[in-house]
């Protein structure tokens, strides 16, 4: 996917809120997004996922297979959690059965019976997350995924991330908590002044590696809950996470 010579304005003369940007988006690619409050971020979100046209430029080779998560979800809706995702699900043509699949592993199944205007804003926000997860998205762009989240559901958020990239799809995330950075090969883009560039790489601190050695088959259930708490883990070929801390 390629973003090309895009700039965007919502308004004519009004100033430019992304000018001359130039991104490549390969498969199997994270994408973190940083930046200040009002700097672009969730409007360059928006142009990655097709819901805004760039005043000029060009987004091509887009995934047909778009799941978008924004940083508010729009709660004020006359559905129950259970009948706006069968809705969602209808108009993208998904089974029903990914319901079930997405409101366990984000543990929200209880809500189902609630109606949207109701939920807190965290419940919303799971919400969100499994109508943008639903269809098995090739291309996933979250803004803010893992605020308000408990702990359970950051780590299942890390490691959907981690296997969308995996199999190739792309993933775009604006990510304040910073949960993305202890996933592998991340690379993060800054939005300021309009311009969208680059990170460069800082000296961090000294990292020490501490091993542990469990069945195989918990080894991926523990690496998603050390990425949620900060962690960078690493599955070795004798079966042992290794966690850098």
């Amino acid at each position: 996917m390629r973003i090309s010579g895009l700039y965007l304005r919502y308004r004519r003369k009004d100033p430019w809120v992304l000018a001359e940007v130039d991104l490549e988006l390969a498969p199997g690619s994270v994408i973190e997004v940083v930046g200040p409050n009002g700097s672009g971020k969730s409007t360059l979100l928006r142009v990655i996922a097709g819901l805004l046209r760039p005043t000029r430029g060009t987004v091509t080779g887009r995934p047909a297979i778009v799941g978008y998560a924004p940083e508010r979800f729009p709660a004020a809706q006359p559905f129950t959690v259970a009948g706006y995702l069968r809705h969602l699900a209808a108009i993208r043509k998904v089974d029903e059965s990914a319901i079930d699949e997405w409101t366990s592993r984000l543990r929200m199944d209880h809500l189902l019976g609630q109606r949207l205007p109701d939920l807190s804003k965290g419940s919303a926000h799971k919400v969100g997350l499994a109508q943008a997860l639903l269809c098995g998205p090739d291309l996933l762009i979250l803004d803010e995924p893992f605020a308000g989240l408990d702990t359970a559901a950051r780590a299942e958020i890390a490691l959907t991330v981690d296997a969308i990239a995996t199999r190739g799809g792309i993933v775009v995330a604006s990510d304040h908590q910073g949960d993305l950075r202890t996933l592998p090969n991340v690379t993060r883009y800054e939005v300021r002044d309009s311009r969208v560039r680059p990170m460069t790489t800082q000296a961090s601190e000294p990292i020490l590696n501490v091993s542990v050695r469990l069945p195989l088959s918990r080894a991926s259930l523990l690496a998603a809950h050390l990425r949620a708490e900060g962690h960078e883990p690493l599955l070795s070929q004798d079966e042992t996470v290794e966690a850098a801390e």
